[in-house]
Formats: C-alpha cells, sequence, structure tokens
C-alpha cells in the first residue's frame, strides 16, 4: 500500500494534470512542437519570418498571396497551439506592418478564417495572447540542456532583434519560477478542508519562496531587453484592437462576420499565475480593476480558467488561517501576502522603466523635432496611442497600483508588510 505521504503527492500531481498543469512547466505548454504537416508550410514559412517581412514592408502582400488552407488536418492540441501561435504572429504583422500610420480595417479571408476555426477550437480569442507568445512560443536549443535563457529560443519573434527575445523568453522564465508555488495550491487547499494547520503552513512557505523566485526571474528584463526597443519597436505588435484610440472601430475578420470585433493586446493579466493566488489569498480588486481581470481570463485557455475557478470556489484560505489564530500559519500566512505585494511594487518598478519613461522621453522628442540629438532614438517610432495605457488596453499605472494596495489590504498584522510593502 502507498504511504499517506506518497498518496498525497499523488492526488496533487492528478489535481494539477486535471487542468492541463504540468508539475515540470506549470502552465507553459510542455516541449511545444516547432513543426505542423507539410500542408500547413505557407503558415510557418511566414510566421518565421515576420521580422523581415515586417521591415520590408512586405508581410502584407506575402499573406495576401497565401492559400486557404482548412483546419480539419489539425489533429492535436499542440497542433492546434503552433498554429494559433503562428497565426497570432502574421496577424500581428499584418495589422501593424506600417505602424499608426497605415492600420488595416480587414483581416483577409485567407488569414482570418483559419484563424478563427483554430481559436473556436483552443477556445482562445484569435488575436496573440500571452498562451501564445510566451507559453507555447519556445524550445531548447539543446533538449537535455538547463530551463534557462542561454539554452532556450523562440519559435517566433517580432522586430526588435534580442530585446524581443528577451522579453519573451524572461516572461517564460517567469512561468517557470511559479512551478513550485502552483504545486503547493492543491497542498494548501487540502489543508485547509483537512484542518491541517501543518500542511497549509508549509505550503503557504512553499508559495512565498517561488514568489520571491519569480521577482527574481523578473528582473532578467533589466538584463535582455532594451526600454527603449520595447517601447518603440516592439511593443506595438503586442497591441489589439480594443480599448485601443488607434483602432476605435476594431477589426473585421473577414469570412466570420461583416462587422468589426474587438480583442484585447496582450497583457501581463493573461497569465494565470496571480488570478490564482489573488483567488487562494482572498485578494478582492476594485470594481474596475476586477472587471478587467475577469475579462483577462478570456484570454487564457480554458483549463487553466477552471483551475482558477476551482480555487476560488474553496473554502476561505484568510478565515481558516483568522479562525486557528496559530502564530506560525498566521506568519505563512502573512509572509506569502507580503512577497505578492513586493513582486507588485517590482512590476510598478518594471512598467516605469519600460512605458513610463519611454513615454515621456517620446513626448519629449517629439516636441524636440528631428534636429535632435534624439532623432534615432527607438521611441520616436511608438505609437502615441498607447502612451498612457497597456497594450491590454488598461490604464496602467493606475491599475497596477490598485491592485497592489488591495492585496496589502489582506494582510492581517499589518507589521508583517515588510519595508517594500
Amino acid at each position: 500500500m502507498a504511504s499517506k505521504a506518497a498518496t498525497s503527492d499523488m492526488e496533487k500531481s492528478l489535481f494539477l494534470k486535471r487542468y492541463n498543469i504540468s508539475e515540470e512547466y506549470g502552465f507553459a505548454l510542455p516541449d511545444p512542437l516547432v513543426e505542423l504537416p507539410p500542408y500547413f508550410q505557407p503558415w510557418m514559412e511566414i510566421a518565421g519570418c515576420v521580422s523581415e517581412l515586417v521591415s520590408s514592408h512586405s508581410l502584407r502582400s506575402s499573406v495576401h498571396k497565401m492559400p486557404l488552407l482548412e483546419t480539419e488536418l489539425l489533429r492535436s492540441h499542440r497542433e492546434l497551439r503552433l498554429a494559433h501561435l503562428a497565426l497570432s504572429f502574421i496577424t500581428m504583422g499584418y495589422v501593424w506592418q506600417e505602424g499608426e500610420e497605415d492600420k488595416v480595417k480587414v483581416l483577409p479571408k485567407n488569414l482570418a478564417v483559419p484563424y478563427w476555426e483554430v481559436s473556436q477550437r483552443l477556445g482562445l480569442p484569435p488575436i496573440l495572447t500571452h498562451a501564445d507568445g510566451v507559453l507555447a512560443n519556445w524550445r531548447k536549443r539543446m533538449p537535455d540542456g538547463p530551463l534557462d535563457i542561454e539554452n532556450l529560443e523562440l519559435l517566433f519573434g517580432f522586430p526588435g532583434g534580442e530585446s524581443a527575445r528577451g522579453f519573451f523568453l524572461v516572461t517564460l522564465l517567469v512561468e517557470l519560477a511559479a512551478v513550485p508555488a502552483l504545486k503547493a495550491i492543491p497542498e494548501v487547499i487540502s489543508g485547509v478542508c483537512d484542518g491541517n494547520v501543518s500542511a497549509v503552513t508549509e505550503g503557504l512557505d512553499a508559495i512565498s519562496r517561488s514568489v520571491g523566485d519569480i521577482k527574481e526571474a523578473l528582473k532578467q528584463m533589466h538584463v535582455h531587453v532594451d526600454p527603449s526597443v520595447f517601447y518603440g519597436i516592439m511593443r506595438i505588435f503586442l497591441s489589439g484592437w480594443k480599448d485601443n484610440p488607434s483602432m476605435p472601430d476594431g477589426l473585421v475578420y473577414e469570412g466570420v462576420q461583416a462587422e468589426p470585433m474587438e480583442f484585447s493586446g496582450g497583457s501581463a493579466a493573461q497569465s494565470s499565475l496571480l488570478h490564482c493566488f489573488d483567488e487562494l489569498l482572498g485578494v478582492k480588486h476594485e470594481e474596475k480593476s476586477a472587471n478587467f481581470l475577469t475579462r483577462m481570463r478570456g484570454y487564457m485557455p480554458p483549463s487553466h480558467r477552471s483551475f482558477i475557478d476551482e480555487i476560488s470556489c474553496t473554502p476561505s484560505l484568510r478565515a481558516f488561517v483568522l479562525k486557528q489564530a496559530d502564530e506560525s500559519l498566521t506568519k505563512a500566512f502573512d509572509g506569502c501576502v507580503a512577497q505578492l505585494v513586493s513582486l507588485r511594487n517590482y512590476h510598478i518598478s518594471v512598467v516605469s522603466c519600460f512605458i513610463t519613461v519611454p513615454a515621456s522621453r517620446a513626448k519629449h522628442l517629439r516636441c524636440a523635432g528631428p534636429e535632435s540629438l534624439g532623432e534615432h532614438d527607438p521611441v520616436r517610432k511608438a505609437p502615441t496611442a498607447l502612451e498612457e495605457r497597456g497594450t491590454g488596453g488598461s490604464g496602467i499605472m493606475s491599475f497596477l497600483k490598485s491592485v497592489r494596495d488591495r492585496t496589502k489590504g489582506v494582510l492581517i498584522s499589518q507589521t508583517a508588510s515588510g519595508s517594500d510593502v
């Protein structure tokens, strides 16, 4: 007979597997496919050259020559994820090839119809999401090598060179750093249901350590991504056609429906990680922020949304901690909250570095004129419509600060907040 500990580990593994969460990769797609069947080579060829085709202003003409392919030949979930990823990169390049200067209003039928069909089968929207660009857009250079940035590369990229590569891969490393926390969540939930204070305490400590590792992974943005290149060159390719003044009417998906549709661009809020932590710890956000976060769940794979919903339906962890009045348990809970607040504080500083400061410089350069020393600064190319907003359409700084402050609010002992909370 299996030991109780072994049975518990097995139950936790099955709990995660039920929601397509990997014990090794978390929410990231394990070992994504890198090739589709030969029939789909036209998609793969264009998707693999998006940066070059955008730079030569020839991506749109390449798409117009692309055959209309039948999506029924895509069989497995991994084939569908790779197809969605490829079509997402083609679509973002097609829409934003000329920046804000020459926007399209219609996505052509030979791209729009298969993109819509693949999206419907996956339960994802027909636009580039975090699930595409981060979770399914990677491979190891050396299959037996480590999961570090030197041994990882993207399947598809945008203009921006090494900064574009760094942005997606550092975000992937953030996801991978969260794996121990995801594995501890079932332990905490089970402990609450069983009244096991020790199990809950141990699980919360594991989550705290993992959230600290997430913050350390996020710090690599400053090493691998140039803020000017991110803001001025690649950020527009993450932008959507909802809550974007540059595309107020949305985008027509030809052959799908005659009326334009609106979809948000990429956003860190599309990562399931913080949603899980918020539901577990009982963080309740202000109405506007909560509505945006709820909408972003529609941009996640359905199984990951279900995992978040499952956490939200479990007995209140915070109420359990308050009822037990156990010093070690309370300390573990508050330590976990404090780590999450610290991560959100750090995220605010990253956004300031990569969006707020470059946006200010872009305004200054536009006022100074081309004769200024900054005439070749990449931020000159940045879209003006999103200067105060995230690519997902949110008022980014007010949103992030509100989310951070609401996280502070679940601390049980305010003295546990820490120096940067």
